[in-house]
């Protein structure tokens, strides 16, 4: 038994009652205000540092599963995908971790709200909503915390998607990974908005897998990271907890610019921006200077996500025609 199948075998060892006929799930996309980068163990999804991120309401992923018997069929956004496509590989290798024998396919419908494998946690909301709905349709009854493993298995920030809000997922110390799971922080923020300015729709030229391994092994100042990123999640929650916008906003902004600068000093560099990464970018520190606080945050892809308050949401809308505006606490 591998440990990825140990760890399924820990948490649904209960489970006594039949399949349900069908299940749905649906899990948000989230933007890291402090970026996951970096893996103590990749079998695992284990992370080098604590992170912590916001949803994005009601942009993520619906996947609907039910049994059959055979191979597995998925469908992505009502398209039928060929068992050799990469998504489905990897998709049905996850899978297996929750076959109830080897003759069981599942059929899989899962529709994204946002542009997959661009840069905007398309596979933290995939993995969360396939984990939500596996909960569902085996009848776990699992804890939020219990599934943010489960989900993490499949993609490391999809620890993160099983729940709404700001959440944090914790390093952990044990081999096991039984200790890395995420929860959500207490207290809500109705002013906030995120602004999600997609530059680029198409698949990344590099996944974050690669691009986070070539991090780890190649740049100089990665040793640096961990340090960087414990600073930050403590600045962070004070921002949180005191409705802090440009303690949030610029902690924020730093920490997506150091990982960002990590890649980059990568062999061979990783670099997902694009001129129209950096217009959003100087746009918005325009704007700031200007007198609108809005700030930046990137993940591993090529589109700029705002951050900012509900006073500011004229003159952001003014200034980024292009950006969808989330609510993430009043939708």
């Amino acid at each position: 038994m591998t440990r990825r199948q140990e760890i399924v075998r820990q948490l649904t060892a209960h489970t006594t009652g039949s399949p349900k006929p069908e299940a749905q799930a649906f899990a948000p996309a989230n933007v890291a205000l402090c970026k996951y980068w970096g893996k103590r163990d990749a079998d695992l999804n284990l992370p080098v540092s604590s992170s912590l991120s916001i949803s994005l309401g009601s942009l993520g992923t619906t996947t609907g599963l039910r049994l059959r018997q055979g191979a597995d069929h998925i469908m992505a956004d009502r398209l039928e995908l060929s068992p050799d496509d990469r998504f489905c590989r990897r998709l049905s290798a996850f899978l297996d971790l929750f076959r109830p024998d080897a003759d069981t396919g599942f059929v899989v419908e899962t529709r994204n709200s946002v542009p997959t494998a661009a840069g905007l946690a398309s596979s933290a909301s995939g993995y969360a909503a396939l984990v939500l709905a596996l909960n569902d349709l085996f009848q776990w009854q699992l804890g939020r915390e219990q599934l943010s493993i489960l989900a993490r298995l499949g993609s490391g920030s999809a620890a993160r998607s099983v729940y709404n809000g700001f959440v944090v997922w914790h390093c952990g110390a044990s081999d096991s990974g039984m200790d890395s799971v995420a929860e959500r922080i207490t207290g809500e923020w109705p002013e906030l908005r995120v602004g999600v300015v997609i530059v680029a729709g198409s698949e990344k030229p590099i996944g974050s897998r690669e691009a986070m391994a070539r991090t780890v092994a190649s740049s100089p100042f990665f040793d640096r990271w961990k340090a960087v990123a414990e600073a930050d999640m403590h600045q962070l929650r004070e921002a949180i907890g005191n409705h802090d916008l440009e303690l949030l906003g610029t902690t924020a902004e730093s920490n997506a610019m150091a990982m960002h600068a990590l890649m980059l000093a990568s062999r061979p560099p990783v670099l997902y921006w694009t001129g129209a990464t950096i217009d959003v970018l100087q746009r918005a520190w325009a704007l700031r200077e200007d007198g609108v606080p809005v700030y930046c945050t990137i993940d591993a892809g090529p589109n700029v996500k705002l951050l900012f308050l509900d006073e500011a949401e004229a003159r952001v809308r003014e200034a980024f025609e292009e950006a969808t505006i989330v609510q993430p606490f009043g939708e």
